[in-house]
Formats: structure tokens, sequence, C-alpha cells
């Protein structure tokens, strides 16, 4: 227990300190397309998304855990956070949401910014479930819950520090998957303060790759009950996804 609580420390001190670093170097020079008005009409920018996708990257990287281990939670933050970061500065202007939207607009011939997200971390969900999972049925629902859990903390981003409150609610408890998901933790502790305080947001950046990071988590600590509890709810969160959104708005406004 001690050992791991070590480890967690040392992962969550790194992810923040990346996190940290990043978000400065890009407050620095800051570019227009990283703008944005939030729901109360006050420019903020997207600089905390990039920031903590690389600041979970680097604190999972630094866990001395087997190499694919550490190679699928790498490469699912980083391919969640990119998809992420495509639809920010591609899809801004686009109002639809929401899954049927994006494939409905693919039935039509139109390949929008949500379905090359979707698609896109679907495929890294299923190729770090591939290296942390040895039986195809486990690759495949490790692949669910991972993709599954980008797109719960994206939900919740309704307002400020609402997905950075996620983040550190859901990965709290008993760190599933030993020390993983400090990462995720330690990066968006960070820049909560200036998430909460509307100077930045983390967007579909930071949501995709942290709830990605937090997959890792879950599916590292999990056998295949659990997996299939886990995914099942997840599925579940996806398709009723309007409803998730409302009651993180509501609770987000108490």
């Amino acid at each position: 227990m001690g050992a791991t609580i070590s480890r967690a420390a040392v992962a969550g001190a790194v992810a923040a300190a990346v996190a940290g670093g990043v978000y400065r170097a890009l407050r620095a020079r800051p570019r227009e397309r990283w703008q944005r008005t939030n729901y109360a009409g006050r420019t903020v920018d997207l600089y905390a998304g990039p920031a903590v996708a690389l600041g979970a990257a680097a604190g999972t990287a630094v866990l001395p855990l087997p190499a694919r281990t550490r190679y699928a939670a790498v490469l699912a933050v980083l391919a969640a956070g990119g998809c992420g970061a495509y639809d920010d500065l591609v899809g801004a202007d686009d109002p639809r949401r929401g899954f049927r939207a994006h494939l409905g607009a693919l039935r039509d011939g139109e390949v929008t910014s949500g379905a090359v997200k979707l698609f896109g971390i679907g495929a890294a969900g299923l190729a770090a479930g591939a290296l942390l999972k040895e039986r195809p049925v486990d690759r495949v629902l490790a692949g669910v819950v991972i993709a599954g859990c980008a797109h719960l903390v994206n939900l919740a981003d309704v307002r400020p520090a609402a997905a950075a409150a996620t983040v550190l609610a859901l990965g709290a408890p008993g760190l599933p998957g030993g020390a993983l998901a400090a990462a995720p933790m330690g990066a968006v502790a960070a820049l909560v303060a200036d998430d909460l305080g509307e100077r930045t947001m983390i967007g579909d950046t930071g949501a995709h790759a942290l709830g990605a990071a937090l997959g890792v988590a879950i599916v590292a600590g999990r056998g295949r009950a659990g997996l299939v509890a886990h995914a099942a709810g997840l599925v579940a969160a996806t398709v009723y996804g309007d409803r998730v959104s409302r009651l993180a708005h509501m609770l987000s406004d108490r």
C-alpha cells in the first residue's frame, strides 16, 4: 500500500509539473485560434487542454509499471487528446453535438470533426485494450471502457471545472489501477484554479485525454466482471448523453 501511495505521489507531481509548465508556455505565446467565448460570454483560452493531456501522459510514463501498461496509457491519452484537439480547432463552428448528429452526417456522406473524434478515440481505446489484456473479449471490453470514459468526462464538461471535478471524483476512490489514476488527477489539479476562475478551459482536448487516462486506470485494475459492469454503465451514459450533460449542468449550478 505504501509503495502504491509513493508511486501515485510521484506520478501526480510529475503530471502537475508538466501540465503547469506547458500551460504557462502556451499562455506566453497566445494564438487566436485557441481562444473561445464561454457560457458567460467571457473570452478564455483552450491551453489547459493540451497542458493536461501532456501532463497526464508524462505522469503515466514515469510509473514503474510493465512497458505494455505504460505504452497503453500514453497511447490512449495522446490519441484521445489529439482527436479532441482536432474537434476543438476544426469543429469549433459546428453546432452539431452528440453521436447521433455526427453519425447522421456520416450517412449523408459528410465526415464531421465529431465523427473523426468518435472513430479515432474508439480505435485508440481498442489499441490500448489490446496492450492491456490478453483475451479478445477482454480487449474489446477494455476498448469500450477507455473510449467510454473519454466520452463521459467530455459530457461532464459543461461549466468551469466541472470536468476537473469529475476526474477527481472518479479517480480518488481507491485509485483504480494502482497509481495510474494519479496522473490525470495531478494534471487537472494543477490547472483547476484557472479553469474555475474562467481564464482557461480544458475543452475536448483535455476532457478526452483525462477520461482516457481514467479508463486505462480502471481497465488495469479490473477483471472481466468489472470490465463488463463498467462497459455497460458507460454505454448507457453514451446513449443518454444529453441527460448526463444536463445532470452535470444542474450539479455545477448548485
